[in-house]
């Protein structure tokens, strides 16, 4: 009887008409794409904080780093582990930490990914990245995964800070799909990021920094 019905399905799809791959589907209006800046900022700030994310909004270099040293002050961090990616390697991490009292090493500095995991999980207490993209439809960030954006860095310390150029904030996640997976190979992760990290396994009570970053800290950078 069984495998009757089994034929019977499988003479219906052969004789299916084959025009694959269908048309795209017409594009649903989103009010989030008539925002203007300010109004993107607006609302990523508000629900990046509903996750008890922090943001600070800053101008240029020098506040970025005013920024980040205020960051590390505040949660006691002494030795932080950076990515080496385009929104934070102007920064200098490694070199304006020593003039801070901070150690801030990167992947570059591990002989091996052993003593690089080694790291992540148990010497440093921050981790910071830059963004490739934020979304202030849900205050998500994205981070792509690469050489120079290793996953650890921002899943694994205890705190996680992300640098986020101002021109990198959509309004929707449509917007990084069609500049990341349009006409060119896809990254090998795509890291979402809402506030830190969170789980409701237990007893279905959600509980902040259970696999990964406590908190979580975003400096917006405008130039």
């Amino acid at each position: 009887m069984l495998e009757g019905n089994r034929d019977k399905i499988l003479n219906r799809l052969k004789k299916a008409p084959q025009d694959y791959p269908p048309g795209q589907p017409c594009s649903v209006f989103m009010p989030d794409e008539n925002m203007d800046q300010e109004q993107m900022v607006e609302k990523f700030k508000t629900l990046l904080e509903a996750q008890t994310g922090v943001l600070h909004r800053v101008k240029d270099k020098d506040q970025a780093l005013e920024a980040l040293a205020g960051i590390l002050k505040e949660e006691g961090v002494t030795h932080a582990l950076a990515s080496t990616d385009q929104a934070v390697s102007d920064l200098d991490l490694t070199a304006w930490g020593k003039g801070k009292g901070f150690e801030i090493t990167t992947q570059k500095d591990y002989s091996s990914r052993d003593d690089f995991k080694k790291a992540a999980f148990e010497a440093v207490q921050a981790g910071i990245t830059g963004a490739d993209y934020g979304f202030s439809e849900t205050g998500t960030l994205c981070l792509l995964a690469r050489e120079d954006m290793p996953r650890l860095t921002s899943l694994a310390p205890i705190f996680h800070i992300a640098v986020l150029p101002l021109d990198r904030l959509k309004p929707t996640y449509e917007h990084m799909v069609r500049e990341v997976f349009q006409g060119q190979a896809p990254p090998s992760q795509t890291i979402f990021i809402t506030g830190p990290s969170m789980t409701a396994d237990i007893q279905a009570t959600p509980f902040k920094g259970m696999h990964g970053p406590q908190k979580l800290f975003v400096i917006l950078r405008e130039g």
